[in-house]
């Protein structure tokens, strides 16, 4: 369908007032602002996600989704954008749906930063109103704009009682500019108002870890350091950083990957039976984990942590060598393309129990997981037998293993083969597993903060964070090169050799 039909059609339906089908207690009236919607993360993942959600009932008939970009677009160049760049991401078997969906959206104009009255006066005027809804502003943008973007909605007269913020990740570069960029928009919204979202911990296996362990009996009384050996959490990509090399040569894996999503799932596996499922309890227990991690600082970081960078192998580039704007700098040289380190929980459940974070680019698998490895069994009467091992996969297929001992079928000796018990959520359940964003969006819109991260959360995992990159930044080493396509550098491998440990997928 061209642009201009699209958008004829969709100003047709919204003029004619057409409803989506009748919504449930769980659909939720809103604005919902996007300040960078036309840009990369609201094209792949949150139109997506809204879209998905309205098809399926959950967005209420009001609800409107409003972009903010410098773009200079108006409305009906909003729906041909998104009709031409996200129809193709989903299954649109319904027109008369999908023309529904493109007449929620609008575009506004502004420049954050810059004498811009105008682009604030047409937001306004677009809410003007409607004060009654609750208002959502997402800042799928840069940190370095999150304060002023707020107080630009303040100065505007935006912020209602039922206003509230989605900050995406990443929270500052540090502990420092965490805290500033926390004093900025709390200075405007209360911290109930506040989301710092991590898609991660919308992802269906991730709600699963806290169902499979306060939910089953038979799991949690083995859950500590007299039956786990180890814990090993690990986000490997096959893809490098082509285009994106001036973002990374800042950010690197620590900070990137490390700080919010491995810590979170952490946190998850390690934390204590919350008194209840309640927004705030289990936030509480989280925090209580990153409190209790070891302290890694001074020469404590070459002997547990691990960095290195990707080079050349075949047809693959290395990091220096990745399509950039800017030529490779000091910076591309030192940053950490692939970071592991060994962490510790000082507590009673945890002690001695050593949690292996791992995360890296150009790996040869792309893979999200969690494996819970347990200790030998006290005494072995077969021969050939190994540890059983708990398997949460996030990606690329949601599911959970249980890999037990059994015996091989045949008469004469007996062998032991370890075979999984295995959940697939796509094959076991029949209903479509949703996007992480599509229940952190519906969480924002319900007011459930229980999935997002409170403030002295993430900054209890910037204080653990820092002290490792000061010591990475004050040696003179370079990370270790290990080949695009391979499993990291040799240091990684090492990380658990010293104990007699090995990561998952040597042992499989």
């Amino acid at each position: 369908m061209s642009t201009a039909s699209t958008t004829e059609a969709a100003e047709a339906v919204e003029a004619a007032g057409t409803a989506a089908p009748a919504t449930g207690p769980a659909a939720h009236t809103a604005d919902l602002v996007v300040f960078g919607g036309t840009g990369d993360l609201s094209m792949r993942k949150l139109i997506p996600a809204l879209y998905h959600s309205d098809r399926e009932g959950r967005l209420s008939p009001e609800t409107r989704v409003i972009a903010m970009s410098r773009g200079g677009l108006t409305d009906a160049d909003f729906r041909g954008k998104v009709d031409a760049e996200v129809r193709d991401q989903l299954p649109v078997t319904d027109e008369g749906q999908w023309q529904h969906f493109l007449a929620r959206l609008h575009h506004v104009s502004v420049d954050v930063g810059r004498d811009d009255s105008s682009g604030w006066s047409a937001l306004a005027e677009l809410l003007a109103g409607h004060e009654a809804r609750d208002r959502v502003f997402y800042l799928a943008s840069p940190p370095r704009t999150f304060g002023p973007f707020c107080r630009e909605l303040e100065r505007a007269g935006l912020v209602t009682p039922r206003s509230r913020v989605v900050l995406e990740k990443p929270l500052g570069h540090d502990l420092t500019s965490a805290q500033r960029i926390n004093d900025e928009v709390g200075a405007i919204f209360d911290e109930r108002q506040i989301f710092r979202i991590d898609h991660y911990l919308g992802k269906e296996t991730v709600q699963n870890l806290l169902v499979l362990r306060f939910a089953n009996a038979f799991l949690e009384p083995i859950w500590n350091s007299l039956w786990i050996d180890h814990v090993q959490i690990t986000a490997a990509e096959t893809v490098g950083t082509p285009g994106r090399r001036g973002y990374y040569d800042h950010a690197g894996a620590l900070r990137d990957m490390v700080q919010n999503h491995l810590l979170q799932l952490l946190t998850l596996t390690a934390m204590e039976p919350p008194a209840r499922n309640d927004r705030e309890a289990i936030r509480d227990e989280k925090v209580k984990v990153l409190q209790a991690l070891r302290p890694i600082a001074g020469g404590e970081v070459d002997r547990f942590t691990v960095r290195g960078q990707y080079t050349e192998a075949g047809d693959l580039v290395g990091y220096l060598d990745e399509p950039a704007s800017t030529p490779p700098n000091e910076a591309s040289r030192r940053v950490e393309t692939f970071t592991a380190i060994r962490a510790e929980v000082k507590n009673w459940r945890w002690a001695g129990v050593p949690f292996y974070l791992r995360t890296g680019k150009r790996m040869p698998y792309r893979r999200s997981e969690i494996v819970v490895q347990f200790k030998d069994v006290p005494h072995s009467i077969f021969p050939g037998g190994a540890p059983n091992r708990l398997v949460l996969r996030l990606q690329p297929e949601e599911g959970i293993e249980l890999h037990i001992m059994a015996k091989e079928p045949g008469a004469g000796e007996t062998t032991l083969k370890p075979v999984p018990l295995s959940l697939s959520f796509g094959k076991t359940f029949t209903a479509r597993v949703p996007e992480a964003y599509e229940r952190l969006l519906m969480d924002v819109l319900a007011g459930n903060p229980t999935l997002f991260m409170r403030r002295d959360e993430v900054e209890a995992a910037w204080r653990w964070i820092d002290p490792i990159l000061e010591a990475w930044q004050a040696d003179p080493a370079l990370p270790e090169p290990y080949p695009a396509g391979t499993t990291g550098p040799a240091g990684a491998h090492e990380l658990l050799g010293r104990s007699g440990r090995a990561w998952h997928e040597e042992e499989m």
